[in-house]
């Protein structure tokens, strides 16, 4: 059964997609630029302050499906420009507990709305 996630506590979608599909206990998320669901508008502080609010997004996200940070098994960490990985890495490692999740980050020519970083989970609900 497939059930469609959404929350105000996010970004709405700026296209034609959903935030998140829960499909068999297992939810997929689409990207999680950094903006701020109230205003719109990416954080400040550069590509650390973008990575914190992308995943203040998905926190968002996985409350709304029940889940949190650990229920997190894959990450994709899309990023403008590879030099600021160290500086989204940082942000990153502080958002899991225990065994981190598997990922890929790959540099990217460019983001929606020109965002310096976008993230994306699947997470498993268990």
């Amino acid at each position: 059964m497939k059930k469609v996630i959404s929350t105000t506590n996010a970004p709405a979608a700026i296209g034609p997609y959903s935030q998140a599909v829960l499909v068999n206990n297992i939810l997929y998320a689409s990207g999680q630029l950094g903006l701020d669901p109230k205003t719109g508008e990416f954080a400040e502080g550069g590509v650390t302050g973008q990575t914190e609010q992308s995943f203040k997004n998905i926190k968002a996200i996985l409350a709304e499906a029940g889940m949190d940070m650990s229920n997190v098994v894959k990450t994709t960490c899309f990023l403008s420009d590879m030099a600021d990985f160290a500086a989204m890495n940082e942000v990153y490692a502080k958002q899991f507990e225990g065994a981190f999740p598997a990922r890929s980050a790959v540099a990217v020519k460019t983001l929606p709305k020109n965002g310096l970083v976008e993230i994306e989970i699947i997470a498993i609900k268990d």
